[in-house]
């Protein structure tokens, strides 16, 4: 019988269709199987990007040639731009803006046919430590309320480029998605006294079935009310509001962690295209007790739809606690 699920942050309600079911061979989805070839982003290839802002390079090369193992550059084509002031106006009703944000690509490694998932746990720490150095570097400018890091990963998923990589953008305002997540957490702080991760962190571990792995501080779970199939959260063990106060050790756990559930999802679901977006407090907020930074990492095996546009309900036909088992069960 299908269920109705309401998430405890934000109060959405899912629907768990368990009579559309579907196991993890059901999905049709492409995998994602690198094509190989020289691309923009490959090394010797450096003059066609933008001038990095920052790299993790070998002491004798210089900037903007070979021998990096991880370069972030401005987007070559950004959503918004770093020039300029915001000048806010108003046109009636209306408000607007000006587009004035950063962009930036973060070029993962050298290597166009690696993944997050092949790549060792040291390379994988580079790319959360580069994460880091970003979000602290343009907290520094007062326009700046909220940064997005985020990964497409696959064609289906939304990349246009094969080459391993993630991007960020920071916004002057902070987007609706984390101002509900912020306002349903909040509540329950108000009426709790508790952060509400924190307390998912301790029912799940209690109950276990849609724990799926954890480790070095960190926890990979299936959210009780998941909006998609083997939809996953990776949070901190400990509360942490902001991405940015993890340590460099506590990011090599993250790393350690992330792989090894990317190759089990890679097992499970024969390296679906996949999202991830991580989600932390707004720049000019300090610590807060009700925020908890997370991961959010969606496989692209369904497409959104009339029903779900039009009112809010996502149809998920898988249920967490098969999905995490799945998970669970593979080893690798």
């Amino acid at each position: 019988m299908p269920e109705l699920r309401k998430d405890p942050v934000v109060g959405r309600w899912v629907i768990i269709s368990t009579e559309r079911g579907r196991r993890p061979s059901d999905f049709p989805s492409q995998p994602v199987v690198a094509q190989g070839g020289s691309c923009v982003f490959c090394p010797h290839n450096e003059a066609k990007t933008p001038p990095e802002l920052f790299a993790v390079r070998s002491s004798d090369s210089l900037p903007n040639t070979p021998g990096w193992s991880l370069r972030v550059v401005p987007n070559k084509f950004p959503a918004l731009r770093i020039e300029g002031e915001l000048e806010p106006s108003g046109e009636g009703l209306y408000d607007r803006m000006n587009g004035v944000g950063a962009h930036e690509v973060i070029i993962e490694t050298p290597d166009h046919a690696a993944t997050l998932a092949t790549l060792p746990v040291e390379a994988v720490a580079e790319v959360l430590l580069a994460y880091r150095e970003r979000v602290v570097d343009l907290k520094k400018d007062p326009r700046f309320e909220y940064i997005l890091v985020f990964k497409n990963h696959g064609a289906a998923a939304g990349a246009s480029l094969e080459h391993p990589h993630s991007q960020l953008i920071a916004t002057p305002i902070i987007p609706i998605m984390v101002q509900e997540e912020l306002k349903g957490a909040a509540e329950y702080y108000g009426m709790k006294e508790r952060c509400v991760w924190c307390d998912v962190i301790r029912q799940e571990r209690r109950d276990r079935r849609r724990i799926i792995m954890e480790a070095d501080g960190f926890v990979a779970l299936a959210p009780f009310a998941p909006r998609f199939p083997f939809e996953t959260w990776i949070l901190p063990s400990r509360h942490r509001s902001s991405f940015e106060e993890t340590g460099v050790e506590e990011l090599r756990g993250l790393a350690e962690l992330l792989g090894r559930f990317l190759r089990r999802l890679d097992g499970v679901l024969q390296r679906p295209p996949f999202n991830f977006m991580l989600h932390t407090a707004p720049l000019r907020d300090g610590p807060l007790d009700h925020f908890h930074w997370h991961l959010e990492i969606i496989p692209k095996l369904t497409n959104v739809a009339g029903y779900e546009w039009g009112t809010g309900f996502f149809i998920n036909p898988v249920p967490p606690e098969d999905a995490a088992a799945a998970l669970r069960e593979n080893g690798a």
